[in-house]
């Protein structure tokens, strides 16, 4: 299966960790990943404080720079998410723009999402002898409905022990430019999340989307918790051998 890798601007600038994860579990599992350089921001930002214009043009590019590919994988629920839900909004219905997005953005998926749906795999045969507690990310759970898949992968984890999150359907609090347009609201169901996150015991925070761990986890840091923050992609890709 020929996959290309969408490492969505937060982790191409912030987390490259993540994406490097991501290929060497899919390489593990037998995919042939690809790496396409021209890819851009999904352009979700642009769509969501209201630059249509800029968004549809993003959406173009998207749908010509993964065009061809078996799958499309983002370590990213919340981008993921955007080309499913936002792109077939964003073109003419009957255009040529319409047509590109019905071929691309069904073949994009979150990490997942096509390990369980696609692959049919729920143990990628990782090791990770931790406490671990999983924050299911907004966009990952309401928009995608992931539901139990990232739990189903990190129980199959070897030395792995899931705990569960108190309120962990609620928001931490980022929401992209919402952080930044409303700093007192956002930090305070952040603390809500982190206060959770520390009745847990947890070693480990997880989750899919590393914008949200951003965001909890500066706080954890400035609170000094100990706690650490881990993209479900890292766990996953984790051996004995490492």
């Amino acid at each position: 299966m020929r996959v290309a890798l969408f490492i969505t601007c937060v982790n191409d600038t912030l987390f490259p960790g993540t994406g490097k994860a991501v290929v060497s579990l899919l390489r593990r599992l037998g995919c042939e990943v690809d790496f396409p350089a021209a890819q851009t921001c999904c352009g979700q930002m642009h769509v969501n404080t209201g630059y249509r214009e800029e968004g549809v043009r993003l959406a173009r590019h998207f749908t010509e720079v993964f065009a061809g590919y078996d799958a499309v994988v983002a370590p990213s629920g919340s981008c993921a998410a955007m080309v499913r839900e936002q792109y077939p909004k964003l073109v003419r219905p009957g255009s040529r723009g319409a047509a590109a997005v019905a071929d691309v953005a069904p073949k994009v998926h979150d990490l997942s999402e096509f390990l369980i749906d696609v692959l049919k795999v729920d143990d990628v045969g990782a090791y990770f002898p931790h406490r671990v507690t999983y924050h299911p990310t907004c966009h990952s759970l309401r928009g995608l409905h992931l539901g139990d898949r990232p739990a189903r992968l990190l129980r199959n984890v070897r030395g792995l022990e899931l705990i569960p999150l108190g309120g962990a359907d609620e928001c931490c609090g980022f929401g992209g430019t919402f952080a930044v347009k409303n700093p007192a609201i956002s930090a305070a169901m952040c603390a809500d999340k982190v206060r959770n996150v520390l009745g847990t015991g947890a070693e480990v925070l997880c989750a899919a989307d590393n914008s949200c761990l951003m965001h909890i986890g500066g706080t954890m840091k400035r609170q000094r918790t100990g706690v650490r923050i881990m993209h479900l992609a890292e766990i996953l890709a984790a051996t004995e051998e490492r």
